[in-house]
């Protein structure tokens, strides 16, 4: 199961994922808090075996009001909990990078500062060591060598295209057989 925000909800998983029957529950614009509100019925109650979580950019940028990073990551770990309390494994996604090609694109990239979502990935890295959960860096295989989002990945500087996607999707495949335990869930 994928849990989140747009970047899960616009992500067409029977293309990524021929065969696998994953479920998306990603709704556009929306922040940690607000995926707490609804994992219950999305999540607890629909019994995954795994669920991948790509949530933070727009706490990043405010989406709800103001969110403090120990706000954030109290979000994130209360998603784990919940999780852990129903035995479902717990995936977090990175906080993808954003970029600023073009004009169009700055409205995303100014709202999400390149430290603030790296501090959020060092925070869920280290999270998901301690705690044994399953971690993907989504940010590293599609950062370039400034920590943006290579341009050719997303053609509005947020939210991945078809290829950034497919940067994607090896990366969680991975990540879910890793929680699953078996190396043949490929």
């Amino acid at each position: 199961m994928f849990f989140g925000d747009s970047i899960t909800e616009f992500w067409n998983l029977d293309a990524s994922f021929p065969g696998r029957g994953y479920i998306n529950r990603g709704i556009r614009a929306q922040t940690t808090a607000q995926l707490l509100l609804r994992f219950r019925p999305d999540v607890i109650d629909l019994r995954p075996a795994v669920v991948l979580i790509l949530a933070g950019t727009n706490d990043i940028a405010g989406n709800t009001g103001p969110a403090t990073t120990e706000e954030i990551t109290g979000n994130y770990a209360t998603l784990a909990e919940l999780a852990r309390a129903h035995g479902i494994r717990v995936v977090f996604g990175s906080v993808t990078p954003v970029h600023r090609g073009t004009l169009a694109t700055m409205r995303f990239y100014v709202l999400r500062p390149l430290p603030r979502i790296l501090a959020l990935n060092d925070w869920l890295r280290q999270y998901c060591n301690a705690q044994g959960h399953g971690y993907v860096d989504y940010f590293s295989a599609m950062a370039d060598a400034h920590g943006k989002m290579r341009r050719q990945l997303a053609d509005d500087g947020l939210h991945p295209n078809a290829a950034g996607y497919a940067v994607m999707a090896p990366l969680a495949q991975a990540a879910i057989a890793a929680a699953v335990g078996d190396p043949t869930h490929t």
